[in-house]
């Protein structure tokens, strides 16, 4: 059977263009596409790829474009394709820090054009509005959902010890390919770090807001996208940078830190900074059994679960379109001609 089916596959007609590596309801994914995304991921890499892991990588970017463009087709039949002022709208976010030069040579260092980054925010907020639509809007979390969930999981709401809630804006002079942040904002040396910090931190301090700083300027690709939310952090955790513990205990919910360094080890036990970081500090979650009528536990929950649900049925929802679309693969297709 397994015969069968390569040799069937491997009979399969190759498009007349070797430049076209897949299609969609007829529409082409062109092998430059795919180029583009694979040089720009193999350029962050320590080494290069062997023949096969470069392969692998080229079929993984081509999946993606493929459900790109299921999509993509899919917000045109539902009449929820991104406008060119929402594009642009983020495009001049993109490009407020910077001179029209200084945007011009990272687009050059990162080998993208304008068009490129409009692609890509015209996706994004393209997919956003279909998946929105078609499922966010659509999940119901009920009551008896979060009491559920409480009682199979009620010993991970008996804690043992103190959970401090933090979020953090980190910047460092260590090099970075890709920061993580919406502004692509990356400090290149030790003083651009503490300018960059200094305002960061000057700004919270006239009531700024401290996710949108975050996810604008961090340089922590972990935590930038989500506004720096680092989570809960045990007590015995914090004990380990007794600078930090000490900075974050005197805080109230809502505080920040000053600025503080974060250090790298040197030989002999000497140690240096590496960049900066501010904290800030969202809730403390005493030791005991929290209950579930404690409103934080019930948030916390349908939170949880309401993520839970959305990835599961984002999943299968791309399985569904990609079933009923009629999808040509073709570079996979040739990779199986090519067996040896």
């Amino acid at each position: 059977m397994g015969a069968l089916l390569l040799t069937t596959v491997a009979g399969c007609k190759r498009t007349p263009n070797p430049d076209v590596w897949a299609t969609v309801n007829g529409h082409s994914i062109m092998k430059a596409e795919v180029q583009k995304y694979f040089d720009n991921k193999v350029s962050t890499m320590q080494q290069q790829p062997t023949e096969d892991e470069a392969a692998m990588l080229k079929l993984d970017i081509l999946h993606n474009r493929i459900d790109e463009e299921v999509l993509r087709q899919r917000a045109e039949k539902l009449h929820l394709v991104a406008t060119d002022a929402e594009v642009d709208a983020k495009i001049a976010q993109l490009k407020a820090p910077y001179t029209e030069q200084q945007f011009d040579a990272q687009l050059k260092a990162k080998n993208l054009t304008l068009e490129d980054v409009r692609r890509d925010y015209w996706l994004s907020l393209t997919t956003n509005k279909v998946l929105n639509k078609e499922i966010d809007s659509k999940i119901n979390i009920t009551d008896a959902d979060v009491a559920n969930f409480y009682n199979l999981h009620k010993a991970d709401f008996n804690l043992i010890e103190p959970h401090y809630h933090l979020a953090q804006i980190v910047v460092t002079s260590a090099p970075a390919a890709q920061p993580g942040n919406l502004q692509n904002s990356k400090a290149t040396n030790d003083a651009e770090a503490r300018k960059k910090i200094q305002s960061i931190h000057n700004q919270l301090e006239s009531g700024g807001d401290f996710s949108g700083l975050a996810m604008n300027y961090s340089e922590d690709p972990n935590t930038a996208s989500s506004g720096g939310d680092m989570g809960f952090i045990l007590d015995s955790q914090m004990k380990t940078n007794p600078e930090v513990y000490a900075a974050i205990t005197k805080l109230r919910p809502g505080q920040i830190t000053d600025i503080l360094p974060i250090y790298q080890a040197a030989q002999g036990g000497s140690r240096h900074a590496i960049g900066y970081v501010i904290y800030k500090l969202i809730a403390v979650e005493q030791a005991g059994q929290h209950p579930l009528s404690d409103p934080r536990v019930q948030q916390m929950i349908r939170q949880q679960l309401r993520d839970s649900r959305s990835r599961l049925m984002q999943s299968a929802y791309y399985e569904v379109l990609r079933d009923q679309a009629r999808v040509v693969n073709y570079y996979a297709e040739d990779l199986l001609k090519n067996i040896h």
